[in-house]
């Protein structure tokens, strides 16, 4: 038994190698911040479409201040986020660099996680709260860049799986997508993977649902810019009370786990 006011006796290498992960965490927290920044302010995009920028003239292509943008510059070299060279003083791109963070389309593309990080670090307050008197925060009063950023994030492996390989994985499903189907997306957010799913099966008939009215919005805008708005209904519904209409497949992409009811969910998809 220790006595009060006895000093523990510390490993100093374990205590080091701790105190080493706690900064690295200070870092990433710090560096997703700036990697937000860097996605936001087009900073990123800007040096991908440029074969190196010194730091004035990324300034001055993305409308932004030389001191600060030099500062991130700094950090995003020594992150490895950028490249610098330093016979020509100039910072660019590699293209695995560029591939991941500026290429929406790509497979690999991670930006959405900027906007995710910066969300839930808007929330702190309210969680904090939560801790201490229990309750929650609904997902439609977050910081609007969690809607950005999960759409952002998930939308690449949308694109790369879920025509061909994940529907494929389904017995019967994408014959019966062919010939001319009745789909749910529940907790469709921006609707990206309900587009993907109508611009893949012309025959079928989707109907998105999310509880965010802002979210449905933004997704009936990207159905009518995809084209597909003559066989895609975006509604404003709970996972547990949209209308039951014999649907053929009901999906629940990368949100059913994040549901204040996923039972609730479940069970009405059996309904």
């Amino acid at each position: 038994m220790s006595s009060v006011g006895t000093a523990p006796v510390i490993d100093e290498e374990k205590m080091h190698n701790f105190l080493g992960k706690v900064v690295s965490d200070f870092g990433a927290t710090f560096g997703s911040i700036l990697g937000y920044m860097g996605t936001k302010l087009g900073l990123y995009q800007a040096l991908a479409d440029s074969d190196g920028l010194t730091a004035a003239e990324l300034a001055a292509k993305t409308s932004t201040t030389e001191r600060y943008v030099r500062e991130w510059l700094l950090n995003q070299s020594a992150g490895e986020y950028v490249h610098y060279d330093p016979t020509t003083g100039k910072y660019s791109m590699l293209p695995e660099q560029k591939f991941a963070l500026t290429d929406e389309n790509s497979p690999f593309y991670v930006g959405g996680g900027f906007f995710v990080v910066k969300a839930m670090l808007s929330a702190q307050q309210r969680i904090s709260d939560a801790f201490k008197n229990g309750g929650g925060m609904l997902w439609g009063e977050h910081d609007p860049d969690l809607f950005v950023g999960t759409e952002k994030f998930f939308r690449p492996g949308y694109t790369a799986h879920l025509v061909d390989s994940w529907i494929p994985s389904l017995n019967g499903i994408e014959e019966k997508l062919k010939t001319g189907a009745k789909v749910a997306d529940v907790g469709c957010g921006h609707g990206a993977s309900t587009i993907i799913l109508a611009k893949a099966f012309p025959n079928s008939k989707f109907y998105g649902f999310d509880n965010h009215e802002a979210s449905i919005e933004k997704a009936r805008q990207r159905a009518e810019d995809a084209g597909v708005s003559d066989r895609v209904t975006f509604t404003v519904a709970s996972a547990d009370n949209y209308p039951n209409e014999s649907f053929d497949l009901i999906c629940f992409f990368d949100c059913l786990h994040d549901m204040g009811d996923p039972h609730g969910a479940t069970k009405h998809a059996f309904e």
